[in-house]
């Protein structure tokens, strides 16, 4: 026999089961990302994994160290002197140095646009990352050596350009894992 109080039990149940999924996605947007920061063991190769990732504003990320002592470092001026390649409203970070495995850095990124990071040791190796968060733009997104740039500014190395991930893969594939 069906009741009114069945009816409205299923009803409500129905209707949690569709407000679930939103909910589920709403908390994975504002959730946190890991980026993993490694070598192997001799220190001679090292690298953030993902290299390249796609959050929307909003989004935490969290850089965990697994072995060796890195940093997890925005390029800007305040930062040692380093060019602007982080959007212009956001603000800097600099990790400090994490040395031990499992410590991490969380940074929320809430201003659109690329957002290029190093670590301080191993910036000379090619150890860097690129976040876009949302929609691509600002100082990240314009090539190295950029005439607005400043000419007061640290370049970023060689080994280091070779190694970002470009913004059309990034945007292609959401997650760019090291090869």
């Amino acid at each position: 026999m069906i009741t009114r109080r069945t009816c409205l039990g299923a009803g409500g149940a129905a209707l949690a089961g569709l407000a679930f999924p939103a909910l589920f996605r709403k908390g994975r947007a504002a959730g946190i990302v890991e980026i993993r920061m490694g070598s192997d063991p001799t220190g001679a190769k090292v690298w953030f994994d993902p290299i390249g990732l796609r959050i929307e504003p909003g989004q935490t990320v969290r850089w965990v160290l697994d072995a060796n002592v890195h940093t997890s470092t925005a390029y800007h001026p305040a930062n040692d002197g380093h060019p602007l390649r982080i959007p212009e409203a956001a603000e800097p970070w600099d990790s400090g140095y994490l040395i031990d495995p499992g410590t991490h850095f969380d940074v929320t990124l809430t201003v659109e646009g690329v957002y290029d990071y190093f670590c301080a040791p191993h910036e000379e190796g090619g150890m860097v990352g690129r976040i876009i968060v949302g929609k691509p733009g600002g100082p990240g997104a314009r090539p190295f050596d950029d005439p607005e740039d400043d000419p007061n500014w640290k370049p970023v190395p060689a080994a280091a350009r070779a190694t970002f991930p470009s913004i059309e893969t990034i945007m292609k594939m959401g997650v760019v894992r090291v090869s």
